[in-house]
């Protein structure tokens, strides 16, 4: 009887290894590779007031940048339209609100990071605001600015024009 309820336990964590398994999401950082190895320390501004927030339905490491912006090519529906100070720390029924980033904000690209699971690859840009010496968030995530269409083709993906461009360097 001992043995049929050891060959049951093992059985049951050998089921919850491959679920988890399944279901584990792969972080590499691609900084190295030649498509990307021009993209870090760029520097942007931003065209576009954005919110910093976080899905309830799937956490990530660092808070996300974007706004409920319908005419560009990425937005994020559960957001405000209107991008105001007052929905800072508000509790929405997607996503809960951090803070905002203004019109003419500066910030870098710090590395490439690409995701990989059963649902696809993703690759996304972790960036750092430049408008304080010791910034609140070490590292932001900017999937939802970035265009990603030029990975279809197997190119590097960039900032959309509609939320930042580049800093011209002199």
């Amino acid at each position: 009887m001992t043995k049929w309820i050891l060959a049951l336990a093992i059985a049951g964590l050998l089921a919850g290894f491959v679920t988890w398994q399944l279901n584990a999401t792969k972080t590499t950082y691609v900084n190295g590779l030649a498509l990307y190895t021009q993209l870090p320390g760029r520097e942007y501004i931003f065209e576009h007031d954005c919110y910093l927030f976080k899905f309830k339905r799937h956490d990530t490491s660092w808070p996300l940048v974007g706004a409920n912006f319908p005419s560009a090519p990425m937005s994020v529906p559960e957001l405000p339209a209107e991008v105001s100070p007052r929905y800072v720390g508000a509790d929405l029924a997607g996503v809960r609100i951090i803070d905002l980033v203004r019109t003419g904000d500066r910030f870098r690209i710090v590395s490439v990071r690409r995701d990989a699971s059963r649902r696809g690859t993703q690759v996304s840009f972790e960036i750092r605001l430049l408008r304080e010496p010791e910034p609140r968030y070490p590292r932001l995530d900017a999937f939802w600015i970035m265009d990603h269409r030029p990975e279809q083709h197997g190119e590097a993906p960039a900032i959309l024009p509609d939320y930042a461009v580049e800093r011209e360097r002199k």
